[in-house]
């Protein structure tokens, strides 16, 4: 567990410190001296009685009692030193610079979990090893460059890696994004990503912490520590971005069903953040940029105003937001063309609002104010404006920041011309703003803050699921693929429609069914597992003749044991997956059927159990969304429906963890109704019992 002595120590021992800034020990030292830390500072380092002006100790034994220990040392003469400051010398924190164990060799990891069992004893934490360190407002121990002045209205960063979380430094502090904490874990010996997560968390101030937290994470340990904590922060008004790298894997491996095809831990770790409410991005300039949009106002609506001098860049930024599924609304009537007669000759206002090459700063401060106070349907304005290299730009720069410091609306500044007016952007960064530079990152980034959910509810839907009838029906379910009336009998208890059908072994089975159901039909061969590979489903039968022909070359598919046979349904496929995922659980997969599934792998996905908000977030993000709404004269499904099957197949699964895999593919949504026609269901109890403790727990909390 973090402790304060770590964050806001009153003393600091660097072992390891040299007067040699070349090396970690030497700059560690430097960059604590230089960031003005005021507590007591003590060197271990057996040549030296002073370095960089510090009281040196050749032995560790010579020292007082100190709060957090700094190890720049061999990995080797590592755990002797922690032994003497943890045993000996009452030190409560440690961060170990130090390389050289489990991520290099099993010798090293043998060590490192030497050194855990020691700080661990003596109720200690650790950062590291391997890592960077740690800078805050109170210490900066950490043996790289840059040291930014620490400022309580930027962001706290953790990163897995070290080297990412300079190079996020050094691309965010020329853009004016400016940070409160770094925080650099390393091997996460004994302390990851989720454990300062929960730090933050626990000690949140509304008045003094941070408001943004960025994560950049390569494994995630513990989803459920990382999803209450997340969840809990941005409740508190937070606001969470993250990158998870190291999740590529072959999307359509060979697999069971479409769903073990799909499903993914990338996926899972999609799911996750979902739940969350975490904005996931993709690489460093993503996070930079969507750090840099939360640390604006928040934007209340989709209709954005572009402001600009160059038209090229405000198409990309159209383009960028339109994408994103913002409004870019056009401006006319009274009010626009008296903004249009003060502007240039071959000005626009329509939106983008164009000034020309030849607009003055005067004119653009007209233009803001238009946008706020004359233009009612504007809910933020983005302004790009670089220098053509005929004049310096100070004055325009002045103006747009008296406007974002009195505007009602936010204002987020495209400064492009970082070479042109070098001199000009710097001076507007001084004044506390942020620049993005690139628009489309910009658009991109505010479309992903806007549809990014709000943290799930922390829940279990259990209307219309019979709970006592699915553990029932798990518990006398033998391994394996269930039968067609094992997965008929769980999606019914679950509330789940499907089409009516029926297991026939021979044709006069297959006659009286046709019978009462009624012509079209479909015949699907039972037994084999990848019917359609076989050519072993029928649809659109019609006579009685078709009836019996495809019955008997159906039986006669290698492992057939009999048909089932469906009333024939039409309308928009649809599919629902779900597969179990070690530690995360469920991860239930959602997305228009058919050829979007087996080919185009278009789908969303959400971590078991999931509320209707939730259900509705994964139906809308999928890229064939407009399909699922009805486009083009084609109308299109019910999506409460669809969003009602997704909730309860989840609460089905949260009881239900012997299910391992899942396929409704497709279900038919017509008119008023969604209906599954075709399910496949995968049991594996290896692990589980009637009495597993999740269950239990999960019953309880239901």
């Amino acid at each position: 567990m973090i402790n304060e002595k770590l964050i806001n120590p009153r003393s600091i021992v660097i072992a390891g410190g040299s007067n040699d800034i070349g090396k970690p020990g030497g700059k560690v030292l430097k960059n604590i001296i230089d960031s003005g830390f005021t507590g007591e500072l003590y060197v271990v380092n057996p040549k030296e009685d002073l370095v960089q002006g510090v009281k040196s100790f050749r032995d560790p034994e010579g020292l007082p009692d100190v709060d957090l220990a700094v190890l720049a040392i061999a990995a080797r003469h590592c755990l002797p030193m922690v032994e003497v400051l943890a045993g000996r010398k009452n030190a409560k924190a440690f961060i170990i610079l130090s390389a050289g164990f489990s991520e290099e060799s099993k010798e090293g990891a043998i060590l490192e979990e030497k050194i855990v069992n020691v700080i661990n004893s003596a109720g200690a934490c650790l950062i590291g090893p391997n890592c960077i360190g740690i800078m805050n407002r109170h210490h900066s121990s950490v043996f790289t460059s840059p040291i930014p002045k620490m400022d309580p209205n930027g962001v706290d960063f953790i990163s897995g890696s070290g080297a990412t979380a300079v190079f996020i430094m050094e691309s965010g502090l020329p853009k004016g994004l400016k940070f409160s904490g770094v925080y650099s874990v390393g091997n996460s010996a004994q302390l990851g990503v989720e454990d300062l997560l929960e730090y933050m968390d626990n000690s949140y101030n509304q008045a003094t912490s941070a408001r943004v937290k960025l994560l950049y994470i390569e494994s995630i340990d513990n989803p459920d520590k990382l999803l209450k904590h997340a969840s809990s922060l941005i409740r508190k008004g937070c606001k969470i971005a993250a990158i998870k790298s190291g999740t590529s894997e072959a999307g359509s491996r060979a697999a069971l069903s479409h769903t073990g095809a799909l499903a993914s831990s990338d996926l899972a770790v999609d799911a996750l953040f979902r739940k969350s409410g975490i904005i996931r991005c993709f690489g460093r300039e993503e996070l930079i940029t969507v750090a840099s949009v939360l640390l604006h106002p928040e934007i209340k609506g989709k209709n954005i105003a572009i402001v600009t001098h160059a038209g090229g860049p405000a198409v990309m930024l159209t383009d960028a937001l339109s994408d994103g599924r913002h409004r870019i609304p056009k401006i006319e009537g009274k009010e626009s063309e008296k903004l249009l007669s003060m502007l240039n000759e071959g000005a626009s206002v329509s939106n983008p609002i164009d000034l020309l090459a030849t607009g003055s700063a005067e004119q653009l401060g007209l233009v803001i104010d238009y946008c706020e106070k004359k233009f009612s349907n504007i809910d933020a304005i983005m302004v790009i404006f670089g220098s053509t290299g005929l004049h310096d730009v100070f004055d325009a720069y002045e103006v747009l920041h008296q406007k974002m410091v009195s505007c009602r609306i936010p204002i987020f500044p495209v400064l492009p011309s970082l070479f042109t007016a070098r001199r000009e952007v710097e001076y507007f960064l001084s004044k506390g703003h942020i620049n993005f530079p690139d628009e489309v990152l910009l658009g991109r980034a505010v479309s992903k803050v806007y549809s990014t959910p709000a943290p799930a509810e922390e829940r279990i839907m259990m209307d219309g699921v019979n709970i006592e009838r699915i553990r029932e029906l798990i518990a006398d379910a033998p391994d394996g693929f269930a039968s067609p009336q094992l997965v008929q009998d769980l999606l019914h208890a679950a509330g789940i429609p499907t089409v009516y059908e029926k297991v026939c072994k021979t044709l006069d089975e297959v006659t009286e069914v046709a019978g009462r159901i009624s012509y079209p039909l479909v015949m699907k061969v039972v037994g084999p597992v990848h019917k359609s590979d076989i050519n072993g489903v029928v649809l659109n039968i019609n006579t009685e003749q078709h009836l019996e022909a495809e019955f008997q070359r159906l039986m006669a598919i290698q492992g057939a044991t009999a048909v089932l046979v469906q009333k024939m349904l039409s309308g928009t496929e649809l599919f629902i997956g779900a597969k179990y995922e070690p530690a995360f659980g469920h991860v239930i997969l959602c997305g228009p059927g058919g050829i979007f599934v087996e080919v185009l792998k278009d789908v969303s996905s959400g971590l078991a159990p999931l509320t209707y908000p939730e259900a509705y977030s994964m139906i809308r993000s999928v890229k064939s969304y407009k399909i699922i709404e009805g486009t083009r004269g084609r109308p299109g499904i019910n999506e409460n429906l669809f969003a009602g099957i997704i909730v309860h197949l989840s609460t089905m699964l949260r009881f239900a963890v012997e299910i391992s895999e899942i396929d409704l593919n497709p279900l038919i949504g017509h008119g008023s109704e969604v209906t599954v026609v075709d399910a496949r269901i995968l049991i594996s109890k290896k692990g589980y019992t009637t009495k597993d403790k999740d269950i239990e727990v999960r019953k309880t909390k239901s």
